[in-house]
């Protein structure tokens, strides 16, 4: 994945950050919860950015 197109979840509306030390990293937008940030599994599931990413109002990335 190009350094270019690399999704910053810490930027986008649907990432949070969870209670569970096993998975401490979340997206509501895939319904899912990780150890890592949640567009590199998106990366790594579906070798695509991910496309779902909106970023948080009042910030760019």
């Amino acid at each position: 994945m190009a350094e270019s197109k690399r999704i910053n979840c810490n930027a986008c509306k649907y990432y949070y950050v969870t209670w569970d030390p096993n998975f401490p990293k979340g997206c509501k937008a895939h319904g899912f919860k990780t150890k890592h940030l949640p567009s590199l599994e998106v990366f790594r599931a579906s070798g695509h950015p991910c496309y779902l990413f909106e970023p948080k109002h009042g910030r760019r990335s």
